[in-house]
């Protein structure tokens, strides 16, 4: 994997007034080296139903799917991973229970991603790289130079999480092997459903963040 890691975060794409099914299919039509649906605010039904009108629609892109989260809902949507957090389900449970499933680990600390990684996840994200909008109780910037050092020595693909635009993104692709971006891909603000050029935005990133 390398390049551009795509979000799909239903709570900014609401507040755009922008269809989620409509934004991820535009993404992918750039073929991003993954995409993820981030729903924290929709209850487990909605979201579960949301994986499975996007699965086939990754699925014929060659994109590998990740929910968030949720490693029962994407195992019953058929995707191919799920993301999760500090405070979410451990990876060897998820091993047990799904082993089918690719698994990523969000980490903000050298120690936590020291730790995630004696757990063999399938990637780990590490960051914020960068100031982000995204969260509302951010955890503290890491830098470029810290991504670089974790990326080198890693096992494991490492995806540079935190405020990631084009501008930056060259650098941060020749740090490590994967960009997330959910804000950079979207316009400003509501009214302005132009998908061709969120096909564009996605295309520019990923040949960005992949550059190296």
């Amino acid at each position: 994997m390398r390049g551009l890691y795509a979000i799909v975060d239903v709570t900014t794409l609401t507040r755009l007034d922008l269809s989620v099914v409509d934004v991820a299919t535009a993404l992918v039509e750039a073929h991003p080296a993954a995409l993820q649906l981030r729903a924290k605010d929709l209850a487990p039904r909605e979201t579960l139903q949301l994986l499975r009108v996007l699965h086939p629609i990754c699925r014929t892109a060659g994109v590998p799917l990740f929910a968030n989260d949720r490693a029962d809902l994407a195992a019953l949507a058929g995707c191919e991973g799920v993301h999760v957090g500090q405070e979410d389900m451990p990876v060897a449970t998820i091993r047990r229970l799904v082993p089918a499933l690719r698994i990523g680990v969000s980490t903000h600390t050298l120690e936590q991603a020291r730790l995630a990684l004696a757990d063999r996840p399938d990637y780990i994200a590490f960051g914020p790289v960068f100031e982000t909008r995204s969260k509302s109780r951010p955890e503290a910037v890491v830098g470029v130079e810290t991504l670089r050092m974790v990326a080198a020595g890693c096992p494991v693909p490492v995806v540079a999480i935190g405020g990631i635009d084009l501008e930056r993104a060259y650098a941060v692709g020749r740090a490590t092997h994967l960009g997330a971006v959910i804000a950079a891909l979207l316009p400003d603000g509501p009214g302005n459903c132009d998908l061709a050029a969120i096909t564009e935005r996605a295309r520019a990133l990923h040949a960005a963040l992949g550059s190296n």
